[in-house]
């Protein structure tokens, strides 16, 4: 095992073991290594080598986490709203001896207005839909940018609903890139413009409101 995967399988045995709080639905180390931390692998082409990255509502640091061991020079913040994630993540972050990686316990819409368009990447496992993800994330990206969300067989119902309105975020049309078969997506956009000022909307509105709507 090289010293990389070891890592992987060292953080896939903390994510396990953590009695602090329920950071996966997956038990077990090799199963969380085997369906949660290896699945992010296929990401890592989008990334580049240095930049500033932020994973919203990451739960147990996926795919923030992998970035950050993949990629020593990049720097990852965790961002997630629920306090006991947060610690226990913490605590995860600490055991690995990960120095690029911080951890922030806060709304993503309330962070973004304090790190407006500051990150080079913004990604999301498992946040919502799409479009309501693309919200989220855009105002946390700088022009040039581009935000990901990993995405399954709902993915083209997913996008069809927001159809031509990504441009409302500052965003490019999406790009569907299939791994593992035709269940697995990442999807990828552009910052393409700056996100209006009318972004992020106030907790819980993005849900409740869909802005193609």
């Amino acid at each position: 095992m090289t010293p990389q995967k070891s890592i992987l399988y060292k953080y896939a045995e903390l994510l396990a073991d953590c009695k602090r709080a329920r950071l996966t639905g997956t038990r077990g180390a090799q199963e969380i290594y085997d369906l949660q931390i290896l699945d992010c692998v296929p990401s890592l082409e989008f990334v580049h080598d240095t930049g500033k990255i932020i994973d919203v509502g990451s739960g147990g640091g996926l795919p923030g986490i992998v970035w950050a061991i993949h990629k020593p020079d990049i720097h990852v913040t965790l961002l997630d709203s629920v306090n006991k994630k947060c610690e226990a993540v913490r605590e995860i972050v600490d055991a690995l001896e990960l120095n690029n990686v911080e951890i922030v316990c806060a709304r993503s819409e309330e962070f973004a207005l304090t790190h407006r368009e500051a990150f080079d990447i913004a990604v999301a496992r498992a946040l919502a839909s799409a479009g309501i993800t693309a919200e989220l994330l855009s105002p946390l990206v700088k022009v040039g940018g581009k935000i990901l969300t990993f995405k399954g067989e709902k993915v083209h119902e997913e996008i069809s609903e927001v159809n031509d309105k990504w441009k409302k975020l500052g965003l490019s049309k999406p790009a569907l890139n299939f791994y593992g078969g035709d269940s697995k997506c990442i999807v990828t956009w552009e910052k393409i413009a700056r996100c209006p000022k009318e972004f992020p909307r106030r907790p819980g509105l993005a849900a409740s409101k869909k802005f193609w709507e």
